[in-house]
């Protein structure tokens, strides 16, 4: 009985700090998130009358939110598998005996105390037609490329991001990496296991770490409009053109339909993505037990 009191006694103790927090979740996430799916099946959003999914219909007959759709997916499928290899690799090396190892390591969070908006006026002179990139093409002889109005758009804010997030993943996997006891190698080197073999053992005991930097990162990946946004404003070229530009433009042009519709299709994508991960590490667990 005491055990159940104090148990009770805690998590009321637990309630009343989380209390605001919650308060604040409900207020300004949970509840407005409410009302937009509520707006998605209406017709309107002032005395609007329920519609079904007729909302949904004409949001995926839209060419510019396909548009927006397959840009953000390619993005999110190519830039985090590039970004946790190359953290990964960074780490691992960070994580021996390098010479100026916290000079290396201090350069790669570096990134992530710079404001956005900085980074990216650095990125736009580096990019602009004018700037320092086509000026040494033209001192070359090489023809000035438009970084920003091209196919080369895509590349351009894909190292962009690479380069921004990539030190956060560092962290992680340095923490992760330092918790993996030394013994396991040296037992793996005196019994001759291959260089490769003893990278297994890192990525098997990485597992936790990796699967909560899939996540963040995916849930980054969504969020890059702000640095194409910075980058190109409303309008960008097509290859940049993301899903967050489209609920952006329907909320100037007060298209409260689509743009609750576009968010609740968004959501959904992110929370299938993240179950999917899940079942696959609870699979993997298993596997290893």
């Amino acid at each position: 009985m005491r055990l159940q009191h104090m148990l009770r006694r805690d998590g009321a103790v637990a309630l009343g700090f989380l209390a605001p927090s919650l308060l604040g979740f409900s207020l300004f996430y949970l509840i407005p998130f409410a009302i937009g799916a509520v707006y998605s099946v209406q017709d309107g959003s002032q005395g609007g009358h329920f519609v079904g999914l007729a909302n949904y219909a004409d949001l995926l007959s839209s060419g510019s939110f396909r548009k927006a759709t397959w840009n953000t997916l390619w993005f999110t499928a190519v830039s985090v598998p590039v970004m946790i290899i190359c953290s990964l690799l960074i780490a691992m090396a960070l994580n021996r005996h390098v010479y100026f190892r916290s000079g290396l390591r201090m350069s790669y969070v570096l990134p992530l105390v710079v404001p956005v908006a900085s980074v990216v006026l650095v990125w736009q002179i580096l990019f602009d037609w004018n700037g320092g990139l086509n000026q040494l093409l033209a001192f070359f002889g090489v023809d000035r490329v438009d970084w920003l109005n091209s196919g080369w758009a895509r590349g351009v804010v894909l190292f962009l991001y690479i380069w921004k997030n990539t030190g956060y993943n560092v962290i992680l996997f340095l923490a992760g990496l330092q918790q993996i006891p030394a013994d396991y190698y040296e037992v793996a080197s005196l019994e001759g296991a291959s260089k490769m073999r003893q990278f297994s053992i890192t990525l098997v005991y990485l597992v936790p770490t990796m699967f909560f930097v899939v996540i963040m990162s995916i849930m980054q990946s969504f969020k890059v409009f702000r640095e194409v946004y910075l980058l190109s404003g409303d309008y960008p070229h097509d290859s940049i053109y993301m899903l967050q530009h489209y609920m952006n433009n329907m909320f100037f042009s007060l298209d409260i339909q689509k743009l609750t519709s576009a968010a609740i299709l968004m959501v959904a994508a992110i929370w299938l993505i993240v179950a999917v991960l899940f079942r696959g590490e609870k699979w993997f667990r298993s596997f290893m037990e």
